[in-house]
């Protein structure tokens, strides 16, 4: 019986984990030079973790992986990791203070029916310690930079923010329960409890409509409504004057954007600034501002935000070209009789100590150069492409040819 992938996994061949690697080393060099440092949290974590600080919305505790660890005659329930920030939060209060710039490549779990990924690829970044429109806008920066170094096109960044969200709920006269529904429904994409909810008060319907219908506009909405949205509804100056300081930034540095304030789909730790980037109707990455998150962990009053690139989604539209090095050479290496093993593979060594990519032959194919080795200095070198044959000495004498004839 031939055994089945696991549903909802994925496997990867050499052509995807050579852009899984393109990808990755693209995030993790953008990131250092950006002054980031790499950690890596475990996979799995104590499930309170997750539920102590209300940290994931109940859909998204529903589909967890969780276990009893039995540990002595004790056990405590444990998860394979659903998200990427929660892990790195919990390091940083055990272990750090300060301003700290942190990143890291992570796989995460979560149960989804049919045929969805069960386990999710992704590398992010946290910006845990400051709290300025110069931080929120630095990450949508560096999230566009990597876009930018994928050769990605056509990606959007849409803003929201989450304190309007929440300020748009406190005033349709929800009980507690409602009003989290509602926010629940609104992080995973879901506005229709938000509108019909909006249309029963005629009083802020002129406010808060226009609000929910605010997609694909630049900030000038918000800007000419501001005077008029603070008369109507107080409560929302402080969250609108944040979100327009960043706004403020982008358009210095020249980042284009869109907003749709009703759409803040991530997780209920957001408390600012929430971006999400789009290629078309598929979300490629996105982050925000989490700036309660690791007081509810017992961390203290320090502000943060982060962002995700979400590999999984990427895998198929960055092209075999972009991720294979045109420049590296590859070389099979045949030894021509049983004697010349040895020198085979201590040649092949060099060659790789050279930069170029060493096969040893084991099953008589052909390939594209082919060097058969006597011993270490009585070599030919076989160009398939060219039909030639050239003898040479050494090494170096190799290098040199495929050098001239641009060999790779």
């Amino acid at each position: 019986m031939k055994i089945q992938r696991c549903k909802g996994m994925r496997d990867m061949s050499p052509e995807a984990m050579a852009a899984f690697r393109r990808m990755v080393g693209t995030c993790r060099d953008t990131f250092v030079k950006w002054g980031y440092r790499e950690v890596r949290t475990p996979t799995i974590e104590y499930m309170h973790l997750f539920t102590s600080a209300g940290t994931l919305t109940p859909g998204m505790l529903g589909k967890v992986y969780s276990f009893l660890d039995w540990d002595g005659w004790s056990g405590e329930r444990v998860v394979l990791r659903p998200d990427g920030t929660i892990p790195v939060v919990r390091l940083y209060t055990d272990s750090m203070q300060g301003l700290a710039r942190l990143f890291y490549t992570m796989n995460m779990f979560t149960f989804e029916s049919g045929e969805g990924n069960r386990e999710r690829w992704q590398c992010g970044v946290e910006l845990i310690g400051a709290g300025s429109a110069v931080a929120d806008a630095e990450l949508m920066a560096l999230s566009m930079e990597i876009v930018k170094q994928l050769s990605l096109k056509g990606v959007e960044l849409r803003l929201s923010h989450a304190g309007l969200i929440k300020v748009l709920l406190s005033k349709l006269k929800l009980t507690d329960e409602e009003q989290h529904r509602m926010f629940d429904s609104i992080l995973d994409g879901d506005t229709t409890l938000l509108a019909k909810a909006s249309r029963k008060l005629p009083e802020l319907a002129d406010l808060l409509l226009p609000l929910l219908s605010l997609k694909g506009q630049t900030a000038d909405f918000l800007k000419n409504k501001r005077a008029s949205l603070c008369r109507g509804i107080p409560e929302i100056r402080a969250p609108l004057d944040d979100f327009l300081k960043t706004v403020a930034v982008l358009d210095d540095l020249d980042l284009k954007y869109q907003i749709n304030i009703a759409s803040g789909t991530g997780f209920e730790y957001y408390t600012g600034m929430i971006f999400q980037l789009f290629m078309g109707k598929e979300k490629i990455g996105g982050g925000g501002r989490y700036d309660a998150l690791i007081a509810a962990m017992g961390g203290g009053n320090v502000p943060a935000s982060g962002l995700a690139i979400y590999l999984d989604r990427l895998m198929d539209r960055v092209k075999k070209w972009d991720v294979t090095p045109s420049a590296t050479k590859r070389i099979l290496v045949k030894a021509s009789s049983s004697a010349g093993i040895g020198d085979a593979f201590k040649v092949a060594d060099a060659l790789r100590q050279a930069g170029c990519i060493a096969e040893i032959d084991l099953d008589g194919r052909e390939a594209d150069w082919t060097l058969e080795v006597k011993s270490s200095k009585t070599m030919t070198l076989i160009s398939k492409v060219k039909k030639s044959k050239t003898a040479v000495g050494s090494v170096n004498a190799v290098l040199k040819l495929l050098e001239a004839e641009g060999g790779g």
